[in-house]
């Protein structure tokens, strides 16, 4: 069984994000060839791409916190929810390995171990979530030189594709690292 949290990365932001990729074809058209008015459309689709991505492991997270407070006594559900959550980085930055890793690490598990042990492709998945990470960065501060060093910044649908796949994945693996998680914690099912 899935989360909630996959279960909307699967459907309503993943709904989201298609309507980018169809408003790409709209202005693009589906024939080979350069496409110059879309690359507005991509680097949209990276920022979208990053914020839902975000949004999901921020789900997740709370999720997998609602789950843990449950176990205690009323009195100390809402303290304990607060800690956990104060100073959450995915709810104030990017959501680059590190910020991932210091949120969902602060629950007790060795977050990116665990996604490790379940994919060995994960490790190559997380330094493709850092390169999606840095493209949405040099968008949003216009500052391409870390990613195109002297170069054009051409971003191309293919790319962010590749990025939305790569995602799809670690989503899936995020899933089942917090249900093992916290299975193996707790004896028995989170969702």
């Amino acid at each position: 069984m899935s989360s909630a949290s996959l279960i909307r990365w699967n459907g309503e932001r993943s709904e989201a994000l298609d309507e980018i990729e169809h408003a790409h074809v709209m202005v693009g058209g589906t024939e080979r060839g350069r496409r110059y008015a879309t690359q507005q459309i991509n680097y949209s689709y990276v920022a979208l791409l990053s914020s839902h991505f975000q949004g999901f492991c921020r789900d997740l997270h709370s999720e997998s916190i609602d789950y843990l407070v449950a176990m205690l006594p009323v009195q100390f559900q809402v303290l304990l929810r607060n800690e956990f959550i104060w100073n959450r980085s995915l709810g104030r930055g990017n959501p680059h390995p590190g910020a991932i890793a210091n949120d969902f690490d602060r629950l007790g598990v060795d977050f990116w171990k665990d996604v490790y042990a379940l994919d060995a492709r994960n490790k190559r998945r997380r330094d493709l979530l850092q390169e999606l990470i840095g493209w949405r960065n040099a968008i949003a501060h216009q500052d391409f030189d870390p990613v195109a060093p002297s170069g054009v910044p051409v971003l191309h649908l293919a790319k962010v594709k590749g990025w939305r796949g790569t995602l799809n994945a670690l989503a899936r693996s995020f899933d089942l690292t917090m249900y093992n998680y916290l299975k193996d914690l707790l004896g028995s099912a989170p969702w």
